[in-house]
């Protein structure tokens, strides 16, 4: 089985804190290893022009819980993405940002990023690198430029040391800054649920009579959506939401123009799915149990429907009682409790 290597991770920042001289250079940098699980899909993102490095995973981590990347100095990307929710922002229906503003969205989870091709409910960008511009300028969640958030790093010595060996081309700037943080995404790689050790065949590691019939059953009428072991093909889909009339989001169509995208949201993966409530894109349900009920019994039909859900006349997927207790007992099975306690990522 293949999986993620790390490098051991000296506390270098330690030593940049100090307030000291540090004879640490670029030339002290070391390559992470960074490994396909075996059950997982090949990497999306272009590993060769930004490969995660020692110090450049731990720049990109302090980067990501910095609420100076926000205009009042206190929201981070962290603020929103909390590690022992698979880095959402639990029990928030909407992302709630600078001066306790709220978004029209709830907050996506970041895990196995590296594997994805677009990002945000509506693929707002298709490369990771740009990613952060997009929460760091948006005017309700960390209402700040880009040139103020550098401006800031500049002035901070420690920042300044910690860019210097983390890049060949040392400096802060707008392309290091970005880096450093995909290079943190990157390596945020969450595959050590039971049902990864299941499927690979891990000794000792069985589901029960009620987990494999789940699974089953998700094979059957989820996966084609929640496709590989990714739990998403990455795709834009209408799932038959009633529009929020009072947002009218129209998603996958603010950034296509098409009416044909009208309604349709990125597909999100349902790994660690169990403590990322409330779902949605807008954050509507709040709990699994509901959504599996919206799926029997909730679907709305429209132009944009997506074709798997309205067959022969009928909208949504049936699903008798039995069944969604099955799936809801699989579901539980992708949470990575490894990944949520993993002090690499962890704040503090």
């Amino acid at each position: 089985m293949k999986h993620i290597s790390w490098a051991l991770l000296p506390l270098f920042l330690v030593a940049c804190s100090s307030g000291h001289d540090t004879y640490l250079s670029y030339k002290d940098n070391t390559l992470l290893q960074v490994e396909v699980p075996s059950n997982f899909p090949e990497l999306a993102y272009a590993i060769e022009t930004n490969p995660p490095t020692q110090f450049g995973f731990e720049l990109g981590k302090k980067l990501f819980y910095d609420g100076r990347l926000s205009s009042n100095g206190f929201i981070s990307c962290g603020f929103c993405h909390e590690q022992r929710f698979a880095f959402t922002h639990h029990g928030h229906q909407f992302s709630h940002g600078v001066n306790d503003l709220e978004g029209t969205r709830n907050a996506p989870m970041i895990a196995n990023m590296a594997f994805f091709k677009e990002f945000t409910w509506d693929g707002a960008t298709s490369n990771l690198d740009l990613f952060p511009i997009i929460p760091i300028t948006n005017e309700v969640e960390m209402a700040e430029t880009m040139t103020n958030v550098l401006s800031k790093i500049k002035a901070d010595t420690d920042y300044q040391k910690q860019f210097e060996i983390a890049f060949e081309e040392g400096g802060v700037n707008t392309e290091n800054f970005l880096k450093a943080l995909s290079q943190f995404m990157v390596m945020m790689v969450s595959s050590n649920s039971k049902y990864d050790k299941y499927v690979r065949k891990e000794e000792g590691v069985q589901f029960t009579e009620k987990e494999a019939f789940g699974l089953s059953i998700f094979q059957q009428k989820c996966a084609s959506c929640h496709a590989t072991d990714l739990f998403s093909d990455g795709s834009f889909r209408n799932n038959g939401l009633p529009p929020n009339q009072k947002l009218n989001d129209l998603g996958r169509a603010h950034v296509s123009g098409r009416p044909t995208d009208n309604y349709k949201f990125k597909v999100p993966s349902l790994r660690n799915v169990a403590l990322t409530a409330p779902y949605m894109h807008d954050g509507r349900f709040g709990s699994l149990a509901s959504v599996l009920n919206f799926y029997t019994n909730g679907v709305v039909d429209s132009p944009t429907l997506d074709p798997l859900l309205k067959t022969e006349g009928d909208l949504g997927i049936f699903l008798s009682v039995e069944e969604k207790e099955g799936i809801l007992a699989f579901l539980e099975t992708l949470t990575d409790n490894e990944f949520l306690t993993n002090e690499r990522f962890a704040e503090f």
